[in-house]
């Protein structure tokens, strides 16, 4: 088979296939059913183009003749109406007229009127024009033309992106039809080019060819035809190796086609070359595709492929990762970065509905400039009864966003929403109602939002409204926690202070009906004393949970703490007939910690497990060295372990409460409620962390992690995990 004979089937299948990938985006789309109308055509033409190459007789060169004609036949009147859909330009009457004429020739087809015989020209069998060919030859050279025409004057008007599209087009089309006129010579019974005795050859094949690569080159970066595709860095890979790999083949192809046919050394020949195309390739693929090797600039690979692929990715990642935020300001902050940097967006409006007023309020805007706009926006404003009665998922607002036939409520929306200066609005929504909006300027390059574009910003809005409405909520579950602490934390206060004064009010109350008896004073002057003793206590454990304390950090033995703290509770623990011993470390345990805090915590802890533990048990201390995490410092762990009864597990979930107590033994020794709340803000003060597993009749351990330095950069492994409860 020689080349020329391959070029034609090629042209076919490439055509057919890309015309058939167009429908399949948008079955309803007239320009993707034009399209395929179109590919059909040149499928018609290049496969019967290809069989008249293979057929030995008249008679079947003839049949296939006139069934490649079916696909001429349409070509000139089907590339119009796609060029003026492309260009956006509506001309019904005249393209029915068009299609009608074209029905009309190809009624013709079978008849010696259109095709009256065919020729052998020595390399192929050629059609001979009829009277029918000859009308279809003005109206192909006026259709041409008009398409050239049109595309030409319609690109110089419009913006970069549609420019880049009509101008890639442009070139295709002037190609296609210069090689196009190519072929129709022999039919018009001129075999040699004017004044030359060269023989004219099918080259519109070879154009068909073309026109397929331009048009897919222009369907990835420029979303030529409305077809939005996004590649993942893998298809991107993908696409590079099909494009050196199709270089590869042409270069075989072409050394199989003129390279010499002499058995003497084919062989060789073909091996050697086939070396040299591997070399030649891999020079060119490692020039125009450095990502496939791991280096070198990307500037003519970027200009091949574009990095629409990059583009798109990030979009895409940053919605995966919108459910893993948890803060509204760092999502912003993000949100911000992918608008003007990645999407590219002149400027941007963010309006949310203020829960605390009601009222929609303006909370992110780019530029700076624009952050004090105010915004005049109520629940009954028509851009929200437009969303909310249409449900649309975006309202275009650039120039010559309006159509013919848009309701008032959508014409009113995009009035009011004129002083944005924006290109398009999408909403968003908390259930049925709309609850903000994203408005988002022209792009830094003035390329209009490509409907892929807007299928990927309506989807991010989707999960920013699900998020933040998380966010929301979450906020209103923590407001109403706190208020039931607030709660708790005044009924305990209320209750143990008025225990705590009673007998004060005794006492000043026989002071106030007269001196009182001895024995009275004698009796209520200690309880007074001691109460008042206790209040003062309380007072100071209160304000050290409530202040924010500033640590005075030495250089401490952990270990000496520990053993402080023991002799600090000793007298409680012998009263009990408790034995409090430590377990300590081999090594070191210097930790920089403000030593009275760290005394305040362990003693708190051994106090507890004194108070669970029942008499003629052991209390342990147990000091460890945790296995190294991280390089700049250690992590040591203190365990108190008793052998009472345990915690139960509805109160283990609210131990860490303040004023939460289990203790029940009297005003003299009933806690307060604010001892394990102290002892976890003064492990948190040291950038540690505090556990606690308890289970009933199996007593309880608190486990404490502390760091040996108080450094704020990030741990770089996890910090140990808790002790199993």
């Amino acid at each position: 088979m020689k080349l020329y004979e391959l070029i034609p089937f090629v042209a076919a299948i490439t055509n057919l296939v890309l015309s058939l990938f167009v429908f399949s985006r948008d079955h309803k789309s007239t320009l993707n059913r034009v399209y395929l109308l179109w590919g059909t055509s040149i499928f018609v033409w290049n496969l019967g183009t290809y069989l008249l190459f293979q057929v030995s007789n008249p008679e079947d060169a003839l049949f296939f003749a006139r069934f490649l004609q079916f696909g001429v036949i349409f070509l000139p009147v089907s590339l119009f109406h796609l060029c003026c859909l492309i260009a956006g330009i509506s001309r019904r009457r005249l393209f029915k007229g068009l299609y009608a004429v074209a029905v009309g020739l190809a009624l013709t087809n079978f008849t010696p009127f259109f095709i009256r015989d065919v020729k052998n020209v020595g390399y192929a069998y050629y059609s001979e024009a009829g009277p029918g060919f000859w009308l279809f030859s003005a109206l192909y050279a006026v259709l041409t033309t008009l398409t050239i025409v049109l595309l030409y004057r319609k690109q110089k008007v419009l913006p970069p992106l549609q420019r880049k599209r009509l101008r890639l087009l442009l070139i295709a089309n002037g190609t296609l039809i210069l090689f196009g006129n190519n072929d129709i010579l022999p039919i018009l019974r001129i075999y040699h080019y004017p004044f030359t005795s060269i023989q004219i050859y099918p080259l519109g094949s070879g154009a068909a060819i073309f026109y397929g690569l331009i048009v897919g080159y222009s369907v990835l970066q420029h979303q030529l035809l409305d077809i939005y595709v996004t590649l993942s860095r893998a298809a991107a890979q993908a696409v590079r190796i099909g494009f050196v790999f199709l270089m590869g083949f042409a270069l075989l192809l072409a050394v199989y086609q003129f390279g010499p046919n002499s058995p003497s050394f084919t062989v060789y020949f073909y091996f050697a070359s086939g070396l040299g195309v591997l070399v030649v390739t891999t020079i060119v693929a490692s020039i125009i595709f450095p990502r496939l090797f791991g280096a070198g600039s990307d500037s003519l690979e970027r200009r091949i492929l574009g990095d629409r692929f990059e583009y798109h990715d990030k979009i895409s990642g940053f919605i995966q990762s919108v459910p893993w935020y948890s803060d509204t300001n760092v999502l912003l902050d993000d949100l911000h970065d992918l608008l003007v940097m990645t999407i590219k967006s002149r400027s941007y409006h963010l309006v949310l509905l203020d829960e605390g007023t009601r009222a929609f309020s303006l909370l992110r805007a780019h530029p700076e400039s624009n952050r004090n706009r105010a915004v005049d926006l109520q629940h009954d404003a028509p851009v929200f009864q437009y969303f909310y009665s249409t449900r649309a998922d975006h309202l275009s607002l650039g120039q010559g966003a309006g159509r013919l036939g848009e309701s008032k409520m959508e014409a009113d929306a995009r009035t009011q929403l004129e002083p944005f200066e924006s290109d398009v609005c999408l909403p968003f929504f908390a259930e049925q109602d709309p609850v903000g909006l994203l408005m988002l300027g022209r792009k830094q390059n003035d390329e209009p939002y490509t409907p892929h574009d807007l299928y990927l910003l309506k989807s991010l809005v989707k999960n920013l409204s699900v998020m933040i409405n998380q966010i929301r909520l979450k906020k209103k579950i923590v407001v109403a926690e706190e208020m039931e602490l607030l709660g708790r934390m005044s009924a305990g206060l209320a209750h143990d202070l008025n225990n705590l004064l009673t007998p004060v009010r005794t006492f000043q109350q026989f002071f106030a009906a007269g001196m009182p008896k001895s024995d009275a004073i004698l009796e209520l002057l200690p309880v007074a004393m001691r109460n008042l003793d206790t209040v003062q206590s309380y007072i100071r454990e209160a304000l050290f949970f409530s202040r924010t304390q500033s640590l005075n950090l030495i250089q401490a033995s952990l270990e000496q703490a520990i053993q402080s703290a023991i002799k600090l509770v000793e007298p409680a623990a012998s009263e009990k007939q408790i034995k409090v011993e430590l377990v300590p470390p081999v090594g070191d345990s210097d930790v920089e910690m403000d030593d009275v805090l760290i005394l305040r915590l362990i003693g708190n802890l051994l106090s507890n497990a004194i108070d669970a533990s029942p008499a003629g048990t052991v209390v342990q201390a147990v000091l460890l060295r945790l296995p190294r995490t991280e390089i700049s410092r250690d992590w040591y762990r203190v365990q108190v372990v008793d052998q009472g009864e345990g915690i139960s597990k509805e109160n283990l979930k609210r131990i860490m409460m303040p004023y939460f107590s289990t203790k029940n033994q009297g005003d003299g020794k009933r806690g307060f409620g604010l001892g394990l709340a102290i002892a976890r803000k003064i492990v948190h003060l040291h950038h540690g962390n505090l556990y606690i597993a308890s289970e009933e009749r199996k007593g309880t351990t608190v486990q404490v992690d502390l760091p040996s330095k108080q450094n704020t950069q990030p741990a770089q492994l996890k910090t140990p995990a808790p002790v199993p409860g």
